[in-house]
């Protein structure tokens, strides 16, 4: 997958400047595509240039004058296109993870402290997306909003960032303490 597909993908529901397509890839689309700010408005600049995404100036009395941007017919034929096309498995990719493999060689103290400020970032976007999942589906129960909301591409893939959130959060607990309880055994059979 391309930024070109998250970037289209983000703005089909409504306008949107750089600024807010960054707060929202911040907030729910770094979950399966992470970019930087300065990449989505070079990439804006780009689709745009392309014809696959339309901007124009919205004037503000008492701030900047701003760019918005929405996806165009091609854009979407774009999104569509790839769609259709077959989807790579996905892979793990995660320093944390490196580290754990060599959790027999290195200061498992350093490492439970990082696994444990996994865990709290885990959990502050698990009430991120809870609070999101929320307003996405107002007053409707999931199973109603699931059968008949107006739009739940992001509530699903919001979904699944909970999910994952979730594990994540779980597992980096459970490895810490596997961790604690290796090192309370190892030091109960140190030579006295």
């Amino acid at each position: 997958m391309a930024l070109r597909h998250a970037v289209l993908a983000a703005l089909l529901d409504e306008e949107r400047s750089g600024y807010q397509l960054a707060k929202a890839f911040d907030v729910g689309v770094a979950n399966f595509w992470h970019a930087l700010p300065q990449q989505l408005y070079a990439e804006l600049t780009k689709l745009e240039r392309e014809g696959l995404v339309a901007g124009r100036e919205v004037v503000q009395e008492t701030r900047p004058n701003k760019r918005v941007f929405q996806a165009t017919e091609a854009g979407l034929a774009e999104l569509r296109e790839f769609t259709a096309a077959a989807s790579k498995p996905s892979f793990i990719r995660d320093d944390l993870l490196v580290k754990v493999q060599g959790a027999d060689h290195v200061d498992s103290g350093q490492l439970i402290e990082q696994l444990g400020e996994r865990a709290t970032a885990a959990e502050a976007k698990i009430e991120l997306f809870s609070a999101l999942l929320h307003q996405m589906r107002g007053d409707e129960s999931e199973d109603e909003f699931l059968l008949d909301g107006e739009r739940i591409g992001p509530y699903l893939t919001c979904l699944r960032g909970l999910a994952f959130e979730r594990d994540n959060r779980d597992w980096c607990r459970r490895i810490a303490d596997v961790l604690r309880a290796r090192q309370a055994a190892a030091l109960s059979h140190r030579p006295g």
